[in-house]
């Protein structure tokens, strides 16, 4: 592509686009983001958004999501007993019907548990001390509600209004 020409300048105007540069910048540096994108989907299993959990309670959800991660992020592709790759047949709805193959991964193992409850049944029940002190050493915050002093009932439903009674007011 020559300088000057038309097909230069289009290209010019679209790569010099605010929207394009900033999308860019944002853009990963050296990896992919799907495996970040794959590690936050197995947090929000261990760990759903909808559920409260206790800071202690959460804390120990994340601590396994991420073993539970580590151990099955680099997942070799299925075969078959003969030794041949195993593909599984998807249809997008983006392709609008056209068909792809995606490669099938072996089952995700679970020996993190294993070794947390050897470590649980060996360590923790015969000596529970060291544990008890090493928790309590945790600083847990404060819930995000009792950082704000709760205002009076009757005043906030006073200043109560809706776009219905908004000419009322």
């Amino acid at each position: 592509m020559a300088a000057g020409t038309p097909a230069f300048h289009k290209l010019e105007t679209i790569l010099s686009n605010k929207r394009i540069l900033k999308a860019v910048a944002k853009l990963s540096p050296h990896h992919q983001t799907s495996s970040l994108e794959s590690f936050h989907a197995v947090i929000l299993r261990f760990a759903p958004k909808n559920v409260v959990f206790p800071f202690l309670g959460m804390l120990c959800r994340l601590y396994l999501a991420a073993l539970h991660y580590n151990e099955n992020a680099e997942r070799a592709q299925a075969t078959t007993s003969t030794g041949k790759p195993l593909y599984k047949l998807q249809f997008p709805k983006a392709r609008k019907g056209e068909c792809r193959a995606k490669p099938v991964k072996t089952d995700p193992t679970f020996c993190y548990v294993a070794n947390l409850m050897d470590l649980i049944f060996d360590q923790v029940f015969v000596d529970p001390a060291p544990f008890t002190q090493e928790l309590l050493k945790i600083p847990i915050p404060e819930d995000l509600c009792s950082q704000y002093e709760r205002p009076d009932r009757e005043e906030v439903i006073s200043g109560y209004a809706t776009r219905f009674n908004l000419a009322a007011v």
